[in-house]
């Protein structure tokens, strides 16, 4: 079942009372209260099991010059509404969703004489909560210039937050989530979706992020300008109207994204929660052909190849890497920055750059046919500014040479028109058959929930780094998971096989190292979500060396998923399934044994198959054991090491 079955009714349209702005979860555990405050703007609290999580957060919308359309709202009617999101997923976490929701859609309108009218959107679900804006058609309000929203998240005490503060908009949102009290945040300060903070000593634990960006720039969050604990809305400006951050007729009615509020019982509770794509809209059409996988990538090695004369953008070198992708069962292979005219200079874009003609290296019909004689499909890399002059004619001839997607680099905004472009290229990619995945891009938003041809996207301080910084630590690597993936799917490009100590770790351009164990980097591919995933290394650097095997064997997307333990920063450790094949992936900062119950198992007994950690951050340690759903798994893991764990039903 593909889309969304809204098993949902009208409930009530009632007039507004106190009790009828109260709005609960299905499992009666989440409630949200709307009110009002002191200056007569709607608020909203949040409780969870009786506990307040979210003090009065004040909601509303700023236009330019400081005025808003908050202050003086009284309510006319309230709509509510029960509904359920059931579908399934190409490619993600989960193959399958089903999660209800309580609604309450209130219906705001000024007391002056203007009498503009606001509505406030609010979902309660069992794993979160969300709420929207929306202006309706009306005579007094026909188009909007809105310079922020004025949406909050109060905090009732100093939570202990992970954030990536990138400080100014126009960025590759590429950074660290560090630990950060919510004292600590400041009105300068534009913090990158998800924020995600503790709220306690075994206390749930909360991730705030945003669903259905259209027609809207992204959300930031910053600091309460009084100073009060909390986080506050801040949208990315328009580069062409930098007062403002939404230029937009109403029309039929405008519609804010989602501003979403993940609740788990611990923050790696969170790494299972499903509301961005549900907040999504369904896909339209037959999206079948999409295909997950892993691809071989010519770029971040160097490119270095034995016995390679040269290596580089050329035939010989990407028809070795389509060999070694179809050795290793790996449908994709990426040809990168280099392959057409006047390209090459990554952020820089040339006079002439034309990916409709390849260089004289570089013969693409004849790869692609290469390729697919052997079962491997192309994905080529192309300038984002050359695609919004002429994304038809260049996407048009890349389906006809019959490449099966591309990699779009260096928007490095996330701006009202951005966004658009980025929805214009999944659409325009999706009716090709093509996948499209987003370098230098923003955080995700459940989109690929829409675009299931949208297949993966970075927005993450990934792997590259490791050519240059000594940034990519276990410590940042673990964090991910438990922050920016959240988001949704993230192109970090694991597989770096030149595995060091951080005291031996070598910052060199040309066959990279890592500092992290080849065991943890197996367990990335478990550990961390994208249906596109790379195998980033040169085909020499696996030739001969164990872990290949799992490299081969691990799937790009799942049916389910299980966190199984760890905190931030410390460890993780989270168990998915595809079939009935369960993975795990365990990574670590320090040494530490990991002891995991296998209760999600099925029945039966299950052969686990481990690639553990050895004596060198090289070594790998394979064995096989024997067990079923009433066990428990121990892991020996080594510092900035980690553990890859295959478990399959006993023939």
């Amino acid at each position: 079942m593909r889309g969304l079955i809204l098993a949902a009714a009208l409930l009530s349209t009632v007039s507004a009372t106190a009790s009828a702005q109260s709005l609960a979860s299905p499992d009666g555990r989440i409630t949200v209260t709307l009110g009002t405050n002191d200056q007569d703007q709607p608020t909203y609290r949040l409780d969870v099991a009786g506990q307040t999580l979210l003090s009065p957060s004040t909601l509303g919308l700023e236009f330019e010059h400081y005025a808003k359309l908050a202050n003086g709202l009284k309510v006319a009617t309230i709509d509510r509404r029960s509904g359920a999101d059931r579908y399934t997923l190409p490619a993600g976490k989960v193959s399958r969703v089903d999660e209800r929701y309580n609604e309450i859609v209130v219906h705001y309108a000024e007391a002056a004489a203007t009498g503009r009218k606001l509505d406030i959107v609010l979902r309660a679900y069992d794993s979160g909560i969300a709420f929207r804006y929306a202006i309706p058609r009306q005579p007094t309000l026909t188009s909007v210039r809105i310079a922020n929203e004025l949406s909050q998240f109060a905090f009732p005490a100093d939570y202990a937050c992970h954030g990536l503060n990138l400080g100014s908009f126009g960025t590759s949102h590429e950074g660290e989530y560090d630990p950060v009290r919510a004292s600590a945040i400041r009105p300068h300060n534009l913090y990158e979706l998800p924020l995600v903070c503790a709220t306690g000593t075994g206390g749930p634990a909360l991730a705030f992020a945003e669903a259905d960006v259209t027609d809207w720039p992204a959300m930031y969050l910053t600091g309460t300008e009084t100073g009060a604990l909390g986080v506050a809305a801040k949208l990315a400006r328009r580069p062409d109207d930098p007062d403002i951050a939404v230029k937009a007729e109403v029309g039929a009615g405008l519609r804010s994204p989602w501003r979403v509020v993940m609740v788990g019982a611990n923050p790696g509770a969170l790494i299972e929660n499903t509301l961005l794509t549900s907040l999504n809209p369904a896909p339209v059409g037959d999206f079948s052909w999409v295909k997950p996988g892993k691809t071989a990538w010519d770029w971040w090695s160097g490119p270095i190849l034995a016995g390679v004369p040269n290596a580089g953008t050329n035939d010989a070198t990407i028809k070795r890497f389509i060999d070694f992708a179809a050795q290793t069962a790996l449908p994709y292979m990426m040809i990168d920055d280099g392959w057409y005219a006047n390209s090459g200079d990554g952020a820089t874009l040339r006079p002439g750059a034309d990916p409709t003609k390849p260089i004289a290296a570089i013969d693409l019909p004849g790869l692609v046919t290469y390729g697919r004689q052997r079962g491997v499909g192309l994905i080529v890399w192309i300038h984002w500014k050359l695609l919004d002059q002429d994304m038809d004619r260049i996407l048009d001839q890349v389906a006809a040479w019959g490449a099966k997607g591309i990699k779009v680099d260096f928007m490095n905004r996330d701006d009202q028109v951005m966004i658009g472009f980025y929805h214009r290229l999944a659409a325009a990619t999706a009716r090709r058959h093509l996948l499209l995945d987003l370098h230098g891009a923003t955080h995700p938003w459940g989109m690929t929930r829409t675009w299931p041809n949208f297949i993966t996207q970075e927005g993450v301080l990934g792997a590259e780094y490791n050519k240059w910084t000594r940034r990519i630590t276990a410590r940042h690597n673990i964090t991910l998971a438990y922050t920016r993936m959240l988001a949704g799917p993230m192109d970090y490009t694991p597989g770096g096989y030149r595995n060091r100590t951080p005291a031996t770790f070598r910052i060199t351009a040309t066959a990279p190292e890592v500092q992290t164990t080849r065991a943890a980097g197996l367990a990335m591919y478990v550990v961390y979500e994208s249906p596109l995933g790379s195998v980033a290394d040169s085909p020499d650097a696996y030739r001969g060396q164990p872990g290949l095997d799992f490299l081969r064997d691990v799937p790009a997307t799942w049916d389910e998923t299980r966190f199984l333990a760890g905190d931030i920063g410390d460890y993780v450790a989270i168990a998915r399934r595809k079939g009935k094949r369960w993975y795990i992936g365990a990574m670590t900062d320090a040494a530490r044994t990991v002891t995991l119950p296998l209760g999600f198992l099925g029945t039966g007994r299950y052969v686990a198959r481990r690639w553990t950690d050895g004596t060198a951050p090289t070594d790998l340690v394979t064995g096989r054991t024997t067990v079923t759903k009433a066990d428990s798994l121990t892991l020996e893991l080594a510092a900035s090491g980690g553990a890859a764990v295959i478990l399959e039903t006993e023939r």
